[in-house]
């Protein structure tokens, strides 16, 4: 039986286990995972505080300050494949302290800006740059730690952007009071620099198993010396490769000849065990970025999934406050309705990780149910006219919210999608996919209001995205069922050749035709 057992190392070193360990230092990575979320994807939700005062400030509409979260979260998304790169090349730990310190600079930078285009520059750009190197191989690293407990660690550790959401929007706005926007953002990039602390406990993991492989048919050669005693049955099995030369069982020759015993094993169950050689030839290098996950047409559905989900993702908490002051509510409420959706959102990451952590169970399915019910709570919003009306819809929603954006990164390990073994590079390449949709999201939302004069318009943008996505999640399993039935005939024909064709070279019936065939030759010359 497969132990968990992790060598002793320095605090540098990796972590190697024989097995996924679903725990160990998983916990350390869950707790550094949970402030940074809180300190990456908490900050851009609750970045709506400030557009009031950047409108009056630079004298801007709603779409134009709008582009300022459009080319962050654009940036962010759209070098997903670089920071899968870089962390398969420097590490997990470097790239996440290198994110750090680029958010954190870019933010303090945001607060001396004197034009939207330079917070276009420092907001967008560099701290874009930084949330990408900061959060996807935190989540990553975080996956690779856990197994049967991966969906509901990942869920409750990714709460940290709710708890930051909760405890920012109403701290933010009682600072602006006293110091100004401008110093509550100074404030805000020096929070964030505590990112490089955390990326500092992102130790890497290796593991190593140690296999014990049951013998194929006898007829079957295989490639590994293997020998076991048995007091009853004595017989002997040597390798192909031995160099020493196998004679036919008795059967087959007359005369029952006997091939000359080596070594005596048993003849029905034979165990196989693997010898590891010191000099055993170098592993093939892993490569920087696979996008081999392309062809899979799941990853494609559950790709687009994605694209046209994210368009309903960050605009409900830009616009929530806006939409709320337009109703005639007052400051200090609007910042309730924003703290309640991000309490509901606790609720509901933990709420989707303890379900899908429940086994058997078709955890493609549950997200696509969320996913519709997400749409509902999103053409709710235009239907509210009232402090509590629209704090309903923000618990629904914030909800919804939680079950999805906690778990829809972590599903790409399932087998559903394409599996942990290529989840570092499809995370790449799936949030590289999704940069389209954050770049035009919040701006489209922004030019719908400003046409129609009604933040209602935003809300039913973000609903018409996430309807396209349910669409296409719905189709990421039968995609996934049709590929693996494929793959097994493709396999099982490639089974049944390599019994007919794939004869050993010492049969002694192949040596007896060998030797008719040379003599015929001798009496034709």
């Amino acid at each position: 039986k497969m132990t968990v057992k992790a060598v002793k190392m320095p605090c540098t070193a990796p972590n190697v286990y024989t097995k996924v360990p679903d725990g160990g230092w998983g916990w350390t990575i869950a707790f550094a995972f949970f402030f940074v979320e809180a300190l990456t994807y908490g900050i851009i939700k609750s970045f709506g505080v400030f557009f009031n005062d950047l409108m009056e400030s630079f004298d801007e509409t709603n779409s134009r300050i709008s582009w300022i979260i459009s080319i962050c979260v654009f940036v962010q998304t759209f070098t997903a494949p670089l920071s899968t790169v870089l962390s398969n090349r420097f590490g997990h730990r470097f790239v996440v302290m290198a994110g750090g310190v680029l958010i954190s600079t870019g933010m303090v930078t945001a607060s001396f800006a004197r034009t939207v285009v330079d917070m276009y520059v420092t907001i967008g750009v560099i701290s874009g740059l930084g949330y990408c190197l900061s959060f996807l191989p935190t989540v990553t690293i975080l996956s690779q730690y856990f197994d049967k407990r991966r969906s509901l660690v990942t869920a409750v550790a990714s709460t940290g952007e709710c708890f930051a959401v909760f405890s920012f929007a109403p701290a933010i706005t009682a600072l602006k009071e006293q110091i100004g926007w401008r110093y509550s953002l100074l404030s805000v990039g020096v929070l964030q620099l505590s990112i490089v602390i955390c990326g500092s406990l992102l130790r890497p993991i290796i593991i190593k198993e140690q296999e014990e492989v049951k013998a194929q048919p006898p007829e079957e050669p295989t490639e590994t010396k293997y020998m076991l005693e048995n007091e009853q049955t004595r017989t002997s099995i040597e390798s192909i490769d031995s160099g020493v030369e196998i004679t036919t069982s008795p059967s087959n020759v007359p005369g029952k000849t006997k091939a000359e015993p080596k070594s005596e094993e048993p003849k029905e169950h034979v165990q196989i065990l693997a010898v590891e050689n010191n000099s055993t030839p170098p592993e093939p290098k892993t490569k920087l970025l696979d996008f081999s996950v392309m062809k899979d047409y799941s990853f494609i559905c559950y790709a687009f999934f994605g694209l046209f989900a994210t368009l309903g993702f960050f605009a409900p908490s830009l616009y929530i406050i806006p939409l709320s002051l337009s109703l005639g509510i007052s400051k200090d409420h609007s910042a309730y309705i924003l703290s309640a959706m991000a309490i509901a959102e606790v609720f509901g990451r933990i709420s989707a990780g303890w379900v899908l952590n429940k086994k058997p169970i078709r955890k493609i399915y549950i997200e696509l149910i969320c996913v519709v019910l997400l749409s509902v709570a999103l053409f709710a919003f235009p239907f509210a006219s009232e402090f509590w009306g629209l704090m309903t819809c923000s618990i629904f929603f914030g909800f919804m919210l939680g079950t999805v954006a906690g778990t829809h990164i972590p599903l790409l390990a399932e087998d559903d999608v394409v599996g942990i073994a290529k989840m570092s590079s499809a995370a790449g390449v799936y949030v590289f996919i999704q940069s389209l949709a954050g770049l035009a999201g919040p701006p489209l939302a922004g030019v719908l209001v400003d046409t129609t004069q009604n933040y209602s318009s935003a809300f039913y943008s973000c609903a018409a995205g996430m309807v396209l996505g349910a669409v296409f999640l719905s189709l990421v399993r039968p995609c996934k069922a049709g590929l693996c039935r494929r793959q097994q005939q493709c396999a099982e024909e490639s089974a049944a050749e390599a019994v007919v064709l794939d004869l050993p070279d010492d049969f002694i019936e192949m040596d007896i035709g060998k030797a008719e065939n040379s003599g015929k030759g001798c009496e034709s010359m």
